[in-house]
């Protein structure tokens, strides 16, 4: 198996291999979609459960959760790994952050995600936009809970304190991989800047929040990395302060991003769950369906160790 020593999967041969039962039993249901999306599309809101395809819609839209992507749906950097379109992102809706919270109103929302493209182009990377919908969401819906998953600001510290004033009950940035594989899955980030992303945020969240306010971060596997340097992350995003971690197979969303190196088998990401969680995380969801998201609803609630 490539790269992913002591944890045998299925190596993929070929440009499209039949997915492993693990996998393929576990498709989602899209006939239980399309009230939800009926609704996204009628509000003019774009989500990332959509646009990046993911595979646990049906679970997060029955558990009244849904991840709402701002900024629009272009995006200024180009990873590897995403089918989000990158190119020249237009102006800010200044309506979005208060169509957001209507939104999140009128579909009885217990929990939402506020994620976002990288915008690059702006002087906060979008950091105050985060805030405003924030803000609109607590003053529309007080008692719903809201994580915000967001990029990595260009290592802008005071956009971090932006987002973290506005009073998030879990900020979420995800490390992806491992740094040997950035320059091809993640190629204008840098694991360090990530690092000190998660570090200022729970600096900040825990001074103003106290113990309830929780980091996060989450890796897709398969994608030709060790377990040894997935040690060396998690020990390092344990080092910045993070409380949760969530570990998932990549799967490629189209022809056009990144082949999957290999399909890592249940087993082995119940292994590297328990390995994660000795090292000092406060909960670890791992699993092949895990994605960066997911059972946001619980965060507040579960600690442990959830093999999916």
């Amino acid at each position: 198996m490539p790269r992913f020593s002591r944890h045998a999967g299925r190596e993929v041969m070929g440009d499209h291999p039949r997915l492993p039962d693990w996998i393929a039993k576990e498709r989602v249901k899209l006939s239980q979609l399309h009230g939800m999306k009926a609704d996204m599309r009628e509000s003019g809101l774009h989500t990332v459960c959509e646009e990046a395809r993911c595979p646990n819609r049906a679970h997060c839209f029955t558990h009244g959760t849904a991840t709402f992507l701002l900024m629009g749906d272009t995006c200024t950097r180009a990873c590897g790994f995403c089918s989000i379109q990158s190119g020249k992102p237009s102006a800010l809706n200044p309506h979005e952050p208060e169509e957001t919270a209507r939104r999140v109103e009128a579909m009885s929302l217990r929990f939402a995600v506020l994620t976002s493209v990288n915008r690059d182009d702006l002087p906060d990377g979008g950091a105050a936009h985060f805030a405003a919908t924030l803000r609109a969401i607590h003053d529309r819906c007080p008692g719903v809970g809201v994580e915000v998953l967001v990029p990595d600001f260009m290592g802008d510290l005071d956009a971090v304190a932006t987002v973290v004033a506005a009073g998030p009950a879990v900020f979420n940035h995800n490390t992806e991989t491992v740094p040997s594989l950035y320059p091809t899955v993640r190629p204008a980030a840098r694991l360090e800047r990530s690092l000190a992303v998660l570090r200022e945020a729970k600096r900040l969240g825990s001074a103003l929040y106290g113990e309830d306010f929780r980091t996060k971060s989450g890796l897709m596997l398969g994608l030709g990395e060790t377990e040894e340097e997935l040690m060396e992350v998690f020990a390092a995003l344990v080092e910045a302060g993070v409380d949760i971690l969530t570990l998932g197979q990549y799967l490629r969303p189209t022809r056009h991003q990144l082949p999957v190196r290999a399909y890592i088998p249940p087993e082995a990401f119940a292994e590297l769950g328990r390995k994660a969680k000795a090292l000092g995380f406060r909960t670890v969801y791992a699993g092949p369906l895990v994605r960066s998201s997911f059972n946001a609803h619980e965060v507040s609630q579960y600690e442990g160790i959830s093999i999916v």
